[in-house]
């Protein structure tokens, strides 16, 4: 057999089953991408934005009784290696 027949077949092959394969599950997911959130995935944001809103809420109670019952639990803590106050711009 020569090199051009050994090197059609799989061209042949791969042009005929394998790229048409690839290009619709390419095409199919690019479109699936640019259409956005599905209803499902919209309702799953909002259901954790308002549950970070409720733990905001609860963190903010929460600071208020530590101020109003401790007064210094902020510098005491400010440097504690489990960042209770650390990213939330607390004891600052």
């Amino acid at each position: 057999m020569s090199w051009s027949v050994v090197l059609f077949v799989p061209a042949v092959i791969f042009v005929g089953l394998v790229m048409p394969i690839w290009l619709v599950l390419h095409y199919r997911q690019k479109s699936k991408d640019q259409s956005g959130l599905s209803s499902s995935d919209r309702a799953d944001l909002e259901e954790m934005a308002k549950a970070a809103d409720r733990m905001a809420t609860r963190i903010g109670a929460l600071e208020a009784i530590l101020d109003s019952e401790i007064s210094d639990w902020r510098t005491r803590h400010q440097g504690a290696p489990s960042g209770n106050s650390a990213g939330r711009g607390g004891g600052e």
